[in-house]
C-alpha cells in the first residue's frame, strides 16, 4: 500500500498512449499507480516497490506479458497479475489463467469490468503486502484487519505497562501468538516468556509445574525442580486455559500472585519472583464466576485489561494473506522454492467456514501443499483439505452427541422400544434412560413393531 493509504499498482504496456490513459483512469478511482513501458522495467520497479496488483499487456517487444507473469510467479508468488490481451490473443489468456494468472480483460476493456476484477484480486490477495510495517514485535500476527489492527494497537500500549492480561478468544484463534507478542513488546523483552497450558496437566503434577517442588516431597520427585513463576522471573508467565485450571488450585494461584512469592512442595522456605502475567482462556470467565466455577478474586487478579481475539469468521479479509504466508511458511518442509494458491482455490478459503479458526486454516493450507504435485495449488486441492479437516474438527461435544445418539438407536431396536429392558441394558435407572432419550428428540415408541 502507498504512503497514502491507496491500494498501489503496477501497469506495464510498451504503447504509452494507451498507458497514459489508463494510468488517468485508475487514478481517478484512487489508485496508486505506477507505469512502466517493459517487462525489464516492470521487475526492476517490484524489487524496488512491490505494488499490490501488477496489470500488463499480454503482446510487448522483448519481455511479453506471459514472460513478466513467469519472473513475477518465481520471485513473487502471492503477487496477482492481470493480462490485457487483444481479442485475436484469448486462448493464450486462457493458458494462462489456467497457470495462475489472476484474470484476463480482452481490449478495448470495459471500464467497470476492469475496475472490478482489480477489487476482487485485491480483496483476495492485496492484504498480504500490509502485515504490519516492520514492526518486529507483531510479526507472527498477519492481518489487515481493522478488528485485528484495534486490538494490537491497544495490546501494544498495555505491553509497556505491567497489568495483568487476560485473553479472551475462541481456540484456534491465536491467544498465545498475541501473548507472545506483548512480551517482545514489553520491556520485559530480553528474559523469558515461559507458557504453560492449565487444562492439559493433571492437578498434581500441574501445582508442581507452576511451584516447583523439592526432592522427595512426593513419589518421583528424584530432584529439585523450580517451578515456571521462578523460571519466568523478570519475564512473563503465560498461563494458557486458565478457565481450566481447578478449584483448589486456584486458591493457591491467588496466594501467589497477591504475594509475589512462591514455595514449592515440600520447601519451608519461600521464593520471590517478578513476573508478568498473562491469562487466556476459550471459556467465559464472567460467566464461570458467577456461577462458581472461576474464583471471583483470581478472576480480578488476572483481568485487570481483557484483549478479545475475534474469531477468523470475524476477519474474512485475513484469509488470503495467511494463507499466502502459511504456504511461504510451509513451502521449504515440503521441498518448494514456492507456491501459491489459483484464484479459485483462493476464492473457496475466503467462503469456507472456519470452527476452528486460523489453526484450522494453517493445517489446510499444509494438507494442501503436502498433496499438490504442482506449484500452483488448484481448487481440488484445497476442497479436499477442508472437507478432511471439518471432518477432523468434531469436536468433543458432538462426537458424543452422535455416540449417544447411535447408541440409544440400536439399544431401542434391539429391545423392539422397551426403554425397561434398554434402561437394563443400558445399566441406567429408567427415569435416566428417559432424560437421555428426551435429550436426543428420540421416541421409543417408534420402535416398536406395531408402529408403522
Amino acid at each position: 500500500m502507498s504512503k497514502e493509504g491507496k491500494a498501489s499498482l503496477l501497469l506495464v504496456d510498451d504503447d504509452p498512449d494507451l498507458l497514459r490513459l489508463l494510468s488517468i483512469r485508475l487514478k481517478a478511482n484512487g489508485y496508486a499507480v505506477t507505469a512502466v513501458e517493459s517487462g525489464q522495467r516492470a521487475l526492476a520497479s517490484i524489487s524496488h516497490s512491490r505494488p499490490e496488483l501488477v496489470l500488463t499487456d499480454l503482446r510487448m517487444d522483448g519481455m511479453d506479458g506471459m514472460a513478466l507473469f513467469q519472473e513475477i510467479q518465481a520471485s513473487y508468488p502471492g503477487l496477482p497479475v492481470i493480462i490485457l490481451t487483444a481479442h485475436g490473443s484469448i486462448p493464450e489468456a486462457v493458458t494462462a489463467v489456467n497457470r495462475g494468472v489472476f484474470g484476463y480483460l480482452t481490449k478495448p476493456y470495459d471500464a467497470d469490468e476492469l475496475l472490478a476484477q482489480i477489487e476482487r484480486a485485491l480483496t483476495l490477495h492485496g492484504g498480504a503486502l500490509r502485515s504490519g510495517g516492520g514492526q518486529v514485535w507483531r510479526e507472527d500476527l498477519v492481518t489487515r484487519s481493522s478488528l485485528m489492527e484495534d486490538l494490537l494497537a491497544k495490546a501494544q500500549r498495555v505491553a509497556a505497562g505491567d497489568a495483568s492480561i487476560l485473553i479472551q478468544g475462541e481456540s484456534g484463534t491465536g491467544k498465545e501468538l498475541l501473548a507472545r507478542a506483548i512480551h517482545r513488546a514489553s520491556p520485559r523483552a530480553n528474559h523469558a516468556f515461559v507458557a504453560i497450558n492449565c487444562g492439559a496437566i493433571p492437578e498434581t503434577l500441574l501445582e508442581s509445574e507452576l511451584f516447583g517442588h523439592t526432592k522427595g516431597s512426593f513419589t518421583g520427585a528424584i530432584a529439585d525442580q523450580r517451578g515456571l513463576f521462578v523460571a519466568a522471573d523478570k519475564g512473563t508467565l503465560f498461563l494458557d486455559e486458565i478457565g481450566d485450571m481447578p478449584l483448589a488450585l486456584q486458591v493457591k494461584l491467588l496466594r501467589v500472585i497477591e504475594t509475589r512469592e512462591v514455595r514449592p512442595i515440600g520447601a519451608t522456605r519461600a521464593i520471590p519472583f517478578d513476573v508478568r502475567i498473562i491469562s487466556a482462556t476459550h471459556r467465559d470467565l464472567a460467566r464461570e464466576k458467577e456461577t462458581g466455577g472461576f474464583r471471583e478474586d483470581l478472576y480480578y487478579r488476572l483481568n485487570v485489561v481483557t484483549l478479545r481475539l475475534p474469531s477468523l469468521a470475524e476477519r474474512p479479509e485475513d484469509i488470503p494473506m495467511l494463507a499466502d504466508h502459511f504456504l511461504e511458511k510451509l513451502a521449504p518442509r515440503y521441498g518448494r522454492e514456492k507456491s501459491a494458491f489459483a484464484p479459485e482455490a483462493l476464492e473457496l478459503l475466503v467462503k469456507a467456514k472456519w470452527p476452528g479458526n486460523v489453526r484450522q486454516l494453517y493445517n489446510v493450507v499444509e494438507q494442501s501443499i503436502a498433496l499438490c504435485p504442482t506449484q500452483i495449488i488448484p481448487q481440488a486441492f484445497v476442497e479436499q483439505a477442508i472437507q478432511v479437516e471439518m471432518h477432523e474438527m468434531t469436536s468433543f461435544e458432538d462426537a458424543r452427541k452422535r455416540f449417544e445418539r447411535d447408541y440409544l438407536t440400536r439399544i431401542l431396536k434391539l429391545t423392539k422400544g422397551s426403554v425397561t429392558q434398554a434402561a437394563k441394558l443400558a445399566r441406567r435407572n429408567r427415569t435416566e434412560f428417559y432424560k437421555l432419550l428426551q435429550r436426543h428428540g428420540i421416541e421409543a415408541a417408534l420402535f416398536k413393531p406395531d408402529v408403522k
